[in-house]
């Protein structure tokens, strides 16, 4: 996953995968000097004797492939004025896992967080205390953004047992597929309405340039109150309420739900 952060008015990419988020100095360097000279800011930036240690100190407590061997041979050489180094020898030589080195499409050199802050000193001190804020603020959003999606996947999870319940309640056994796809949107629309005012139909031509549905756009307090009415519905069906009563009776507990819901937020008691 690639996300980009502005850093003192300089794009940057950040790559992340499951364990590790890495930033790419080649966009880092190009805030120094012409992103066509950020090779030569980077291998620059190797020969210091402190990167080379701080380098292998990294990897040696990350990183149990690390040839500390063959990182003691650069350490000594650092420093020298013949002494070159380029990332994708300090990998290929040591093992390292601390930088990647892409191709093509946010090609260029990354380095693990860790060094990308340290490799900010090298073009300003306010350009790393900067990237640092820029990169906690991507985090933050991350994972609200992560809080939102485990709400739809509970509502979505909710909707089974909606859905379940509408079947066995609700759907004549000899009834075809589309007739039988019918009443499943009708009955959702019953939540659509007691919630949102309006059905899935209504949103769509109200918001013809939006994709996805109405419950896509739900915010956190809608989709926790939706999930809610979900397994209320299916109670409702079970005991054999008309489909008009449910609709009142939801709509009531939608209303009492997310005044509660937005009261909460408002005494900063809930977070999104």
């Amino acid at each position: 996953m690639a996300n980009t952060i502005i850093v003192q008015n300089t794009p940057i990419t950040v790559i992340s995968d499951a364990e590790r988020d890495y930033i790419s100095l080649t966009d880092m360097a190009g805030a120094k000097n012409d992103s066509s000279r950020a090779a030569d800011i980077i291998k620059n930036w190797m020969r210091a004797r402190y990167t080379i240690e701080f380098l292998g100190t990294w990897e040696s407590i990350h990183n149990s492939e690390f040839k500390v061997v063959e990182f003691d041979h650069f350490r000594k050489q650092a420093g020298l004025p013949s002494f070159v180094l380029s990332v994708s020898e300090w990998v290929e030589k040591t093992n390292a896992i601390g930088f990647i080195v892409r191709k093509g499409r946010y090609g260029g050199t990354y380095a693990h967080k860790d060094i990308a802050f340290e490799f900010g000193s090298a073009i300003s001190v306010p350009f790393k205390l900067y990237l640092i804020e820029e990169f906690q603020r991507l985090k933050e959003q991350e994972q609200k953004a992560l809080g939102w999606s485990a709400k739809r996947e509970l509502a979505k999870i909710n909707y089974h047992i909606h859905t379940d319940a509408i079947k066995e309640h609700l759907v004549p056994q000899e009834i075809d597929p589309y007739h039988r796809s019918l009443i499943y949107a009708n009955e959702a629309d019953v939540l659509n309405v007691a919630l949102f005012g309006m059905t899935a139909k209504e949103w769509r031509d109200t918001h013809p340039d939006d994709k996805g549905n109405i419950r896509d756009y739900a915010t956190i307090n809608q989709l926790i109150c939706l999930s809610n009415m979900e397994n209320l519905n299916a109670v409702f069906i079970n005991e054999g309420m008309p489909q008009q009563e449910r609709l009142h009776k939801l709509n009531q507990i939608a209303i009492q739900q997310m005044t509660v819901l937005e009261n909460v937020d408002s005494k900063h008691i809930l977070k999104p």
